[in-house]
């Protein structure tokens, strides 16, 4: 998502300066760590400061910063904008009033102080939003569709579905621990329920790896899902997924807290019906009942009834469902969507910020 707002901001016009490369994320609330990452953020700081000051980089004209939260504070851009008197603006954070106490309430301070310096800040997952609303207001808060290069998942017509051959599931997703893989044994479960009340008519592409591969396969096979049902397609670049997408029927993923899934959105531009657990901004790319269904995020029964319909009596709806997915994904999901937006948004914040500066 990084790199598409950065196409997308170039798309608009906008000359892109990385200015710095710093992680400051500390996933286990380990104070001192934290504050190391602090002190280093501070000498990089004065290090761009000086050179914005004596002309050996370009002085910006807005500070722009991608996805902060407790774990992910940005240290840097405030101190930045403030020094500068340039406006700051964000994207994709999220505030967690409950981190406040506790290891990681150095971090959470720090993402409060940014929010509230913030001149405008795009939220691309609209259930961060509720909690964002105290510290920016309706004004300096805006939501951005996720979106991605859709022309990129284009896939030819499928034609219609042949009942006497199985149909195509896919998934992709990184194999990892915790949500991922939770994620993982939901849908083997799921496919398992189906298995056992003889709704065979299906077979599943995996697109992903990483290190949890092992306890992703243990699950498939704990749920007794034969090998002619089932292809781990491995770590594939674009090209060879956008071909195994346009393979397939239908892409499904319990979404165990996901943010919104770009898979999903990638999924959906190549036309294809998406069965998804109902989390965070999931619904935000998938209309329940139009693009895809919709089911309560955790819920084995809820996911295996819903995918048994769709391989049943609404077989015959999975192509309308699809194309209906890729004419939102057109409207609403593009490059050029995305830049239009950011480049009207950002244009007044330019404009209302030297306003304020005159009245100053």
């Amino acid at each position: 998502m990084a790199r598409l707002l950065c196409d997308a901001l170039s798309y608009a016009g906008h000359d892109i300066d990385i200015a710095s490369r710093l992680r400051s994320r500390v996933g286990y609330g380990n104070v001192l760590r934290q504050s190391q990452i602090a002190e280093l953020a501070s000498k990089l700081t004065a290090r761009l400061l000086r050179q914005y000051q004596n002309g050996t980089r370009k002085r910006p004209d807005i500070w722009f910063t991608y996805h902060l939260y407790y774990k992910a504070p940005d240290w840097i851009g405030p101190i930045i904008a403030n020094a500068l008197d340039i406006p700051y603006v964000v994207a994709e954070a999220s505030y967690a009033p409950k981190r406040a106490k506790g290891p990681w309430a150095q971090s959470h301070a720090a993402v409060e102080y940014a929010l509230r310096r913030a001149d405008a800040v795009f939220s691309l997952n609209r259930a961060d939003m509720k909690c964002l609303v105290p510290l920016c207001g309706q004004d300096r808060l805006h939501y951005l569709p996720p979106f991605t290069h859709t022309e990129n998942w284009h896939a030819a017509d499928r034609g219609m579905l042949d009942p006497d051959l199985p149909v195509q599931l896919v998934t992709t997703a990184m194999m990892r621990p915790g949500d991922k893989l939770q994620s993982y044994e939901l849908l083997a479960k799921a496919l398992g329920k189906l298995n056992t009340r003889n709704i065979k008519n299906w077979h599943l592409t995996v697109i992903g790896d990483g290190p949890a591969r092992a306890e992703v396969e243990n699950a498939f096979a704990r749920n007794a899902i034969a090998d002619d049902q089932l292809d781990f397609a491995g770590l594939c670049d674009t090209d060879r997924t956008r071909i195994l997408l346009a393979r397939s029927d239908m892409f499904v993923w319990p979404a165990i807290n996901e943010a919104y899934g770009m898979a999903l959105l990638e999924a959906q531009a190549a036309a294809l019906p998406v069965l998804v657990g109902d989390c965070g901004g999931v619904s935000g790319i998938v209309e329940n009942g139009e693009t895809g269904w919709l089911v309560p995020v955790g819920d084995i029964d809820a996911f295996a009834n819903r995918l048994a319909e769709c391989l049943g009596s609404r077989c015959n709806e999975l192509r309308r469902t699809g194309h209906a997915a890729s004419q939102k994904a057109e409207r609403i999901h593009t490059l050029s969507a995305a830049a239009e937006m950011l480049g009207a948004s950002l244009h007044r914040v330019v404009e209302n910020y030297k306003i304020r500066s005159r009245d100053v």
